[in-house]
């Protein structure tokens, strides 16, 4: 995918919020601190077009993202970090998952783990409800570059096991291994999206 234009659309809180043109979306959701803007920047080539912050629980908007005038990278508020305030947890829980279970314009969601630990019962969590209600997704293990070719395999495997999927991208933000594969899935569900509309 070659990337000709990436920009930051808009922040949402709410459906009244986001975009209204119809084009596909793509979903970016993890835990707090898993490495969800790195992905995202090093997806598009852009630095700091997602802001990174070494404070996890900094996204609490969802954050709409135009890539080449087609599609939107769409990044939600990461779950499960405790020490964000509970009205801020509280809010961000619903905000999330009626995007996620009523946005028509959602075509894949990316759920992200940290491929040198093992999957949280909130991964697992996120994992089966997207599964429940049909939504199409693929889990990808960020910071594959931080660990050997024998602990990539075997964390893989744990990961693997964990939520019981093959369907894993190892990926690595800083050396954008994987990035091949996951623009793969990125664009063949965009470009079913757009035959389904022009049908």
């Amino acid at each position: 995918m070659k990337i000709k234009s990436a920009n930051f659309i808009k922040s949402a809180t709410s459906p009244e919020h986001y975009p209204r043109d119809g084009r596909p979306e793509i979903a970016f959701i993890g835990r707090s601190n898993v490495g969800k803007s790195s992905l995202l920047n090093s997806l598009l080539g852009v630095r700091g077009l997602a802001r990174t912050s070494s404070t996890p629980g900094r996204t609490q908007l969802i954050n709409f993202f135009l890539v080449n005038d087609k599609f939107y990278f769409v990044d939600l508020p990461g779950y499960g970090y405790a020490r964000a305030p509970v009205e801020v947890k509280k809010h961000w829980g619903p905000m999330a998952e009626k995007y996620l279970a009523t946005r028509q314009d959602l075509v894949l969601s990316i759920v992200i783990t940290d491929l040198r630990h093992e999957p949280t019962e909130l991964d697992l969590l996120m994992k089966e409800w997207l599964e429940a209600r049909g939504k199409p997704f693929i889990i990808v293990a960020t910071k594959a570059d931080k660990l050997s070719s024998n602990q990539l395999r075997a964390n893989l495997s744990r990961t693997s096991a964990v939520l019981d999927t093959k369907a894993i991208v190892a990926y690595s933000a800083v050396t954008r291994s994987g990035a091949d594969r996951l623009w793969k899935e990125i664009t063949s569900r965009v470009a079913h999206r757009g035959a389904q509309v022009a049908d």
